[in-house]
C-alpha cells in the first residue's frame, strides 16, 4: 500500500466508526433494526493488502465500536470473523478474477457486489446477533434482527458505494 492507500484507509476507519457511534448506533426501528455500516471498512479494504492487518484492523474497529457501545467484544468477534472469512467469500463472489487479483470491488458488475455486501453483512450480523442474544429459546428473534437489521445495513452500504464511488 501506498502513502495515500494508508491515508485513505485510516480517514475512512475514522469516519466510518463516528459515524456509526455518533448517528447510526441511535437508530432502532420497531427494536430489532438497528444499521451497522461500520463493516464497509472490511468490505473495501484493498485486496492486496496484507490479511493480518485486516485482522487486527478489524479487531481495533469493533473493540472501537463496543467500547463506545459497552457492547462486551461482541463487534470486535464479529468483525474479526468476517475479517477472516472474506477471502472465502471473495473467491465465491468474484471467481477466477479475484484469484489473479483482476476485480476492483466499485467496478464489479452490481450482481456480484451484492452477493458479496449481502453475504459478509448477513454473516457478521448472525455472529454478532447470536453473540449479543446468546439462547436458542430466542432463535426468532435472532433471525428477525439478522434479516432485518442485515436489510437494512445492506441498502446502507450498497447506498454509500455507490455515493462514494469514483466515475471513470
Amino acid at each position: 500500500m501506498n502513502n495515500s492507500e494508508i491515508i485513505s484507509n485510516v480517514l475512512r476507519f475514522v469516519l466510518l466508526v463516528l459515524l456509526q457511534v455518533l448517528i447510526l448506533n441511535h437508530i432502532n426501528f420497531l427494536g430489532y433494526i438497528n444499521p451497522y455500516v461500520y463493516i464497509l471498512f472490511i468490505l473495501v479494504f484493498p485486496l492486496d493488502g496484507n490479511k493480518s492487518l485486516l485482522i487486527f484492523l478489524s479487531f481495533l474497529l469493533g473493540l472501537s465500536i463496543d467500547m463506545f457501545g459497552d457492547s462486551g467484544g461482541v463487534h470486535a468477534a464479529a468483525s474479526v470473523f468476517i475479517a477472516f472469512v472474506r477471502p472465502v467469500i471473495l473467491k465465491f463472489s468474484f471467481g477466477v478474477s479475484y484469484e489473479y487479483n483482476m476485480i476492483r470491488i466499485n467496478k464489479a458488475a452490481v450482481a456480484e457486489r451484492l452477493v458479496y455486501i449481502s453475504i459478509m453483512v448477513l454473516l457478521h450480523h448472525l455472529v454478532l446477533f447470536s453473540l449479543e442474544i446468546f439462547s436458542l429459546k430466542h432463535i426468532l428473534l435472532l433471525v428477525k434482527s439478522t434479516v432485518y437489521s442485515g436489510i437494512f445495513s445492506i441498502v446502507l452500504i450498497f447506498c454509500t458505494l455507490l455515493l462514494f464511488s469514483r466515475k471513470p
